[in-house]
């Protein structure tokens, strides 16, 4: 009889992966980044154990959306007191803190578990070409435009 394999933690390796995000999509970049941090990309893949890589993306301020997203694409936050809902524009957003719209991207593509938490800890973004990870040696991952 065969037997399902599932992964323990202790049996995990975590490699370091950079993407560059200069001309890629939002939406597609986020699928793959979301796919690296899950570790759905690996062969001993169990949901409830956390297999994923830890992902560097640089250039994001140069990630491109198609459509008028950068107009009506929006994010919102609320203070929590009546009144309290603040709406920002992607475009506003791109101008600001350009890490901020692939880091929203990525945690809706996540799933919703405590894992989540843990996953996005191993995501780092930078809006420029410049990152402190060189000693980890990260791999050159290919966006999804090749």
């Amino acid at each position: 009889m065969i037997k399902t394999y599932s992964a323990k933690p202790t049996e995990v390796t975590r490699d370091w992966y950079i993407i560059d995000a200069s001309g890629e999509t939002l939406g597609r970049l986020a699928t793959l980044i979301a796919t690296h941090l899950t570790g759905k990309h690996k062969a001993m893949y169990t949901t409830h154990i956390d297999c994923g890589d830890t992902v560097v993306v640089i250039n994001a301020a140069q990630i491109k959306v198609t459509g008028n997203k950068l107009q009506d694409k929006k994010y919102y936050r609320h203070s929590g007191y009546p009144g309290g809902i603040k709406e920002v524009s992607l475009d506003k957003v791109m101008q600001t803190h350009p890490e901020r719209a692939i880091i929203s991207a990525v945690t809706g593509m996540l799933p919703k578990n405590r894992l989540q938490a843990e996953r996005l800890k191993r995501l780092k973004v930078y809006a420029g070409s410049e990152h402190p990870h060189a000693p980890q040696s990260p791999k050159e991952l290919r966006g999804p435009r090749g």
